[in-house]
């Protein structure tokens, strides 16, 4: 990596349970090199992992604005497996002044490498820490007040640094608030960290916060400091007390003899958050309602066709086949009663051939469920000699459609039915506008949206939706809650098995549910009943 940093550093941290090993990667930069000669670099990182060939991104850094010697906040979790080589690429990329996306970003580098060699000595200076398998997360909230003024012409803009001291006395950033513009008593947005990442499950491990100015040109300006610990801070929580710390400047503590402290710093709240996992849902009675759409357009050519992408052969099924059958035979497990709706849209449909972008596939537009994923697959070939492709391709319908029906779930008491839409399709959407206020609304939902592109068209425009190159916003600028989009074109994995694509195309869908279900509070049942009767002591 010398090619792209002077140096870089990352730390791992091994969060144990009884059938994986989770790992925690730490990034931090030294000494990008400066590719505009008028300011520093934005940069941010992205971690990809390989599967069958490919890369795909597991995560992302925040941005740290111009800085060439950053250090990320953003921990990466991923899985750990002893009996694998998990392949690792770290890319470095400069993103443009209010842009948080990738396809205006510069790409500054990468690094390869896999994960047994990142945990070894090597070139990087590496760290390794075993961390306890606690995964409750606290939520922590600070403000602050009468803030050291550093800026002449206005108020200084502070923001704040919370570090855990190792036991060998090395620090690690465990998160970095936002910056409050020209305020001295900023209330800063309360924020989650696990308890493994806070304190390495150590309730008495110090805790170093350091309170800064933040300047466009990366010199931030130190206002002051102060230490704690997590025992410290639970405690004052629990006895309702409000606790207080004064934010001390050393420098200024040393020469002023007058000097008490350059502002004081509140804590508002401290709570612990029980996480529960995917399993957990799924074990406590979640069920996941899949619902397949399929694109009946007309740019799929013509059925009778053997270049058509909805050509039936007799001895291989064709790509909307493959995808359907790759994707839903997984979803299928987490279904109890196995029954899926199935939907088409772009086509003119019988009885009166008028166009329609929602129409059961099974023509019964009262029960449009077919049994099993091969119910659905017999539902796909009966359908096709009955209705005309035709256009233009518009899938906001069919968003709507199911988003309705998780609405519904969501005012239910329990609502443990979660809404995963797949939707099949060949070519550019023609109502990007409505998708997308479709997918903000239903980012609201327990729902999640898999979009897989068959055949080679250009799908620029989908990967817009799917949130990982920014935030998607609905056309009067509200932006998704929550990112519920997974798009993967197909062609990718045309010479990879079933499984594969299978991996990628669900392998947001676990943490959707989980970020869903723990941001509305909602317990899987067969927890809940014992749960509020946990009691926490520090």
């Amino acid at each position: 990596m010398s090619n792209i940093y002077e140096s870089a550093e990352a730390t791992l941290g091994f969060i144990s349970s009884p059938c994986l090993t989770k790992v925690e990667l730490r990034v931090a930069c030294r000494g990008i090199s400066d590719r505009d000669a008028l300011s520093k670099p934005d940069p941010c990182v992205v971690l990809k992992m390989q599967s069958h060939g490919q890369w795909f991104e597991v995560d992302r850094t925040e941005v740290i604005r111009s800085s060439s010697s950053p250090v990320f906040s953003k921990i990466f979790l991923v899985d750990y497996y002893f009996e694998e080589v998990q392949r690792l690429r770290f890319e470095l990329h400069d993103i443009s002044s209010g842009n948080n996306g990738l396809r205006d970003a510069d790409f500054l580098g990468a690094m390869e490498c896999t994960l047994g060699q990142v945990s070894l000595p090597s070139d990087w200076t590496v760290t390794a820490e075993e961390l306890s398998g606690n995964d409750d997360y606290v939520e922590l909230s600070f403000s602050a007040r009468k803030l050291d003024d550093k800026d002449f012409f206005s108020k200084s803009d502070p923001f704040l640094e919370i570090f855990r001291v190792n036991d060998d006395g090395t620090e690690s950033l465990v998160h970095r608030t936002e910056v409050m513009m020209n305020n001295l008593s900023p209330v800063w947005k309360s924020f989650k960290v696990s308890l493994n990442t806070l304190c390495s499950g150590d309730h008495d491990r110090e805790l170093k916060c350091t309170v800064w100015d933040w300047d466009s040109n990366g010199k931030h300006d130190f206002i002051g400091e102060f230490q704690t610990t997590y025992k410290e801070m639970m405690r004052a929580e629990q006895e309702g007390k409000q606790i207080q710390w004064e934010c001390i400047n050393p420098k200024y503590q040393m020469k002023k003899k007058n000097y008490r402290n350059s502002g004081t710093v509140i804590l508002n709240h401290c709570k612990i958050i029980k996480m529960y996992s995917f399993l957990d849902y799924i074990m406590g009675g979640c069920q996941i309602q899949f619902t397949v759409a399929i694109d009946f357009t007309a740019s799929n050519g013509d059925p009778r066709n053997s270049c058509s992408l909805h050509y039936i052969h007799p001895y291989q099924p064709n790509e909307y086949l493959k995808a359907l059958v790759a994707v839903g035979e997984i979803c299928q497990d987490y279904d109890s009663d196995k029954m899926f709706p199935a939907f088409g849209f772009g086509a003119l449909i019988p009885p009166d051939f008028k166009v329609s972008h929602d129409f059961a596939v099974n023509f019964d537009e009262e029960n449009p469920e077919c049994a099993g994923i091969q119910g659905v697959v017999e539902a796909y070939q009966n359908c096709l000699p009955k209705i005309q492709l035709y256009g233009p391709t518009n899938i906001a319908p069919i968003i709507q459609k199911v988003a309705s029906s998780a609405s519904e779930e969501m005012h239910t008491k329990e609502a443990m039915e979660y809404f995963i839409l797949l939707i099949l399709t060949d070519g550019v959407i023609t109502d990007m506008a409505d998708t997308r206020e479709a997918i903000v609304h239903a980012s609201h939902l327990p729902m999640s949206v898999i979009i897989v592109g068959v055949g080679n068209a250009d799908f620029t425009d989908m990967q817009i939706l799917d949130g990982d190159d920014g935030i998607l916003r609905s056309p009067k600028g509200e932006p998704v809650l929550r990112d519920i989009v997974q798009f993967v074109p197909f062609k990718d994995f045309k010479h990879a098995s079933p499984a594969a694509l299978a991996k990628s195309v669900l392998a947001e869908v676990p943490n959707q549910v989980v970020d869903y279900y723990n941001a509305k509070g909602i317990k899987p049942k067969c927890i809940s009943d014992y749960e509020s009767s946990r009691t926490f002591s520090p």
